[in-house]
């Protein structure tokens, strides 16, 4: 059984994957056999990730690349596809969310790059990627989503329509590929022990409150929303497609 959750020798491409659940899921798919490629804006902050996976004899290197910018993505493929020779994993995971509050006060500015990032970037790189993933015989695409692509915010409305957005693309690249063997998922994580959420859960009362509506009476690990990542990538997940992935300890129920 163990044999399908391995990736052994399949090459790997993970956005945003210097820290929290990128970082989480480039170390994972590694210890599964993978060849990964981290991936975020600065080298010197992908560095220590690709270090750390070579020092347990895994193989990984470093491609900076700014995924609102054309020419980077571009450049993470070719260089990916040059070092070696094919992308059989793409996941999506860098977004961005620089607002808290209400829509009616959103810039439009804002919003405007919000889509550009968070959504049209994932349609460019597999349009990039999936037809010579194709000619390779299949692979996957995971894109990290969100439990905001379910459920209602008066604070993150934006960035819930991103990924409720991400979700749509995820369904549709599911039946437009499914004929040459790739399948298309995404993970909607809920709240996870990341920087991201530092503020939430150094504060004692706020994070009492929110764990006391899970069912799981926690937040989640970067490596559960990694674990999720790798099914999906895996053999082990191989007749799923199309499907967004709640991975929130059942808050979302409520």
């Amino acid at each position: 059984m163990t044999d399908l959750l391995r990736l052994k020798d399949k090459v790997v491409v993970i956005t945003g994957s210097s820290r929290g659940i990128g970082r989480a899921m480039a170390e994972m798919f590694a210890e599964a056999g993978a060849r990964v490629v981290v991936s975020s804006r600065k080298r010197e902050a992908c560095k220590p990730v690709a270090e750390a996976i070579r020092e347990k004899g895994g193989e990984a290197i470093v491609v900076p690349c700014h995924i609102g910018n054309p020419e980077d993505l571009q450049n993470l493929v070719d260089t990916t596809i040059r070092e070696w020779g094919r992308i059989d994993v793409l996941v999506p995971n860098a977004a961005i969310n620089p607002v808290y509050g209400p829509m009616q006060d959103l810039d439009d500015a804002v919003f405007d790059k919000m889509l550009v990032t968070n959504v049209r970037t994932i349609n460019t790189m597999c349009k990039m990627v999936l037809p010579r993933m194709a000619e390779n015989g299949g692979g996957a695409v995971v894109i990290i989503s969100s439990v905001a692509a379910i459920k209602g915010s008066t604070t993150l409305g934006a960035y819930g329509v991103t990924k409720a957005a991400d979700a749509a693309v995820a369904r549709a690249l599911a039946l437009e590929w499914g004929p040459q063997n790739i399948r298309v998922n995404a993970i909607g994580p809920g709240l996870i022990k990341t920087d991201f959420a530092r503020a939430l859960w150094e504060d004692p009362d706020r994070i009492e409150r929110i764990n006391s509506a899970n069912p799981l009476r926690r937040m989640g690990t970067v490596d559960e929303i990694a674990g999720t990542a790798l099914w999906l990538a895996s053999p082990m997940s191989g007749y799923v497609n199309g499907q967004l992935i709640i991975a929130d300890g059942g808050q979302s129920l409520a």
